[in-house]
């Protein structure tokens, strides 16, 4: 018997260095056992540890989401920081080509000269906007895409399916991904019989 009381004593002692809360419980009970209210306090306490640990989990989750969204944010705005500049200098690339196309004509050494500088200025600043994200969306004989193209008008036409742009009319422009400018085009349409 002596035996079986000193096995009992070894187990609680383990169960009490184990659980510090049973221990306290098991001294206030006097007899070892939890009372029903203790249990109810353990189970509200680990209730608590849990709805703090789920609350900082989503925490942490929305924290993460914040810095990839705001990594995400920044890249764009250093991608397309000269969008507004390039706007604006597209109606300059405009006037380049309505001066190239006003001087083509004339045959006269005045006029090649000139023909001559305003087309070098011209290809200068295209390397240079190509060079900070811009390029040309080209409508010619491809299907009228509204994400890309602005139809100006429709005109019937046996040679061009319907749909298609037959004249792009004024070049667009996107700034990498992004439009600037969707290309005017005059679209196809089946002649009237």
């Amino acid at each position: 018997m002596e035996t079986t009381e000193r096995d009992q004593m070894d187990a609680g002692q383990e169960s009490d260095a184990a659980d510090p809360q049973a221990k306290d419980a098991a001294k206030e009970s006097g007899d070892g056992t939890l009372t029903a209210k203790q249990v109810q306090a353990l189970k509200d306490e680990a209730e608590k540890a849990r709805h703090y640990f789920d609350q900082w989990a989503r925490t942490t989750a929305d924290f993460d989401n914040y810095k990839k969204r705001a990594t995400r944010e920044r890249q764009d705005a250093t991608r397309f920081a000269n969008e507004s500049l390039i706007e604006k200098l597209i109606p300059v690339l405009d006037n380049f080509d309505s001066a190239l196309a006003a001087t083509s004509g004339a045959n006269t050494a005045s006029l090649q000269s000139l023909q001559t500088g305003i087309s070098m200025i011209y290809q200068q600043l295209k390397n240079v906007l190509t060079e900070a994200g811009l390029e040309e969306i080209d409508a010619s004989n491809k299907p009228f895409d509204p994400n890309w193209h602005e139809a100006l008008s429709q005109q019937p036409s046996a040679d061009v399916p319907e749909g298609h742009v037959m004249q792009q009319l004024r070049k667009g422009y996107k700034l990498r991904d992004r439009l600037l400018r969707p290309a005017g085009v005059v679209v196809a349409k089946k002649p009237t019989a």
